[in-house]
């Protein structure tokens, strides 16, 4: 390419504001803008025939590119940065202007462009198959500035589909996975099958954990003392424990009930109610004389390595008050319930009689059972007499087999059949996960993550989602593929920053089965 090109494609590129100069004057000689708008992280053919076909539709043909931090196609996307695809639209003869959209929806794009005419391919023709539900919202923003929606219907192609297939997103075991998988299930099945879970009635029981991040640079060592000194950067706080699991099952579930407890000292109540997502109703009990469990992690800024972790929690168990309190409430509620999900943190909520009581009068019972610095080797499986779904990683269950060595399938296998629990998910870090039925076969999920930002809460969201999964019934091959999904996205949020949205979900599913 030549430098007088280069110059010339370079100058295709604009922001909102320098384009909106540009676009008045169009306006005003009477010229017609057409507005294409997508992630354009592959450019093939099928692009091609799509902006030719919408130039054709007006003078000044506009694409607007979502950027870098709105493209929610999964953990390993985009595949190339907005610079590299907005340069490569630029390229392109049909296309007079590209401009990076910085907000998380076209719509934005749409009232600052103000097009004619606004173009979509003919995947958008029906409404009904929209996982998103924005192309109606873009077309009242297209509406509202005057103009009208065209789809074009020249040959299409998958970017997503040739970018799995041909770009090494994804292992070969993972490719090999997907292609089976495909013969049994298909993203639209999944999607129906995950927004049909919004009727069912949900408690969830376990500890409120305020997760904070204190972001430090390292300076080196002290001078004086055998140890790294640290400067302050910044600190985050995020809603952790039972309340990342309770927003995480929220998304996909109306009704939510929050069983929790804090301290009556520093409760961070109004935090906490902030915190959680609108249809969840929480009921708190308060412990006396403690503080409301808060773990403080040291993170170093630049690659979000953690130096350092304070917990701030007492070592007993909670009171028997409490525990008298809080096992009365249950048994009056219990069984007003589709499914109870306890989320046992082991920091003393969750005693000997609540555990009874949960066991008794739940109509379906999930279990994680979390295995900390805090209680290594005394918060186990065996404590729950009935599980209905268990879910703990592979280190949390061996300890409860004691068997350290074992292969994992057929202590799963062994102790599902010993403590007669129906359904169970094990999370195995980057070796993905496996996923059991009483008396059927052991199935195996490949991890579909490739970059990890923060582990923190992933298994959180798993359970939280899949548990709901299990209830309803689905089969645990397609749990476990949405386990890992899942856990993909998770652990591309730093700590419980936000949450895995089903519509972001639903976009990562379908991506994973194009």
């Amino acid at each position: 390419m030549s430098l007088e090109n280069l110059d010339t494609q370079k100058k295709k590129i604009l922001s909102y504001d320098e384009l909106s100069t540009l676009i008045s004057k169009f306006k005003n000689e009477n010229r017609v803008i057409v507005q294409c708008h997508g992630v354009f992280d592959l450019i093939h053919p099928g692009h091609i025939f799509h902006f030719q076909a919408a130039k054709k539709q007006g003078d000044i043909l506009v694409v607007s590119l979502t950027s870098d931090v709105y493209v929610n196609k999964g953990p390993n996307r985009p595949v190339f940065d907005e610079n590299i695809r907005s340069e490569a639209l630029a390229s392109i003869e049909a296309i007079d202007y590209v401009v990076v959209n910085h907000y998380p929806t076209a719509v934005e794009a749409i009232k600052n462009i103000r097009p004619e005419v606004y173009v979509k391919g003919e995947d958008y023709s029906n409404f009904d198959k929209d996982i998103t539900g924005k192309i109606r919202e873009e077309l009242d923003a297209v509406e509202e500035v005057g103009g009208r929606l065209h789809i074009t219907r020249e040959i299409t192609y998958s970017s997503s589909e040739l970018i799995n297939n041909h770009f090494g997103v994804y292992s070969d075991e993972v490719k090999t996975f997907l292609t089976d998988f495909q013969k049994s299930f298909s993203s639209e099945e999944i999607i129906r099958n995950l927004k049909n879970l919004k009727d069912l009635k949900v408690l969830v029981i376990g500890e409120t954990i305020i997760d904070e991040y204190c972001y430090c640079k390292p300076m080196g060592k002290s001078s004086k003392e055998p140890i790294i000194t640290t400067r302050f950067i910044n600190e985050e706080v995020f809603a952790g424990g039972v309340l990342a699991g309770a927003n995480h099952i929220a998304g996909f579930c109306d009704e939510v009930d929050l069983l929790t407890g804090l301290g009556s000292i520093d409760s961070r109540e109004d935090f906490i109610k902030q915190s959680l997502s609108p249809n969840i109703t929480p009921k708190f009990f308060y412990e006396d004389d403690s503080r409301t469990i808060v773990k403080k992690r040291f993170v170093e800024n630049a690659f979000l390595r953690k130096m350092f972790e304070i917990g701030y929690l007492k070592e007993e168990r909670s009171s028997k008050a409490f525990q008298n309190q809080m096992v009365e409430y249950l048994g009056d509620v219990l069984e007003n319930y589709d499914m109870t999900l306890v989320l046992d943190y082991g920091h003393g909520l969750i005693g000997e009689d609540a555990v009874k009581i949960i066991c008794e009068k739940s109509k379906f019972l999930a279990v994680n059972t979390q295995t900390n610095s805090d209680n290594i080797g005394y918060n186990l499986i065996t404590k729950y007499p009935r599980i209905d779904y268990l879910c703990v990683d592979e280190p949390e269950f061996r300890l409860a087999t004691t068997d350290r060595f074992g292969e994992i399938e057929d202590l799963l296998i062994k102790t599902a059949e010993k403590l007669n629990i129906q359904k169970s998910s094990i999370t195995r870090g980057h070796l993905g996960s496996i996923s059991y039925a009483l008396s059927e076969q052991v199935f195996h999920a490949p991890v579909f993550s490739s970059k990890v930002v923060d582990t923190i809460g992933a298994g959180d969201a798993y359970i939280s989602v899949t548990a709901p999964c299990v209830k309803a019934g689905f089969p645990m091959e397609m749990v476990g593929f949405i386990g890992n999904a899942v856990g993909a996205m998770a652990v591309s949020i730093v700590g419980n920053r936000s949450v895995v949205k089903p519509v972001d979900l639903f976009k990562f599913l379908t991506v994973l089965l194009k």
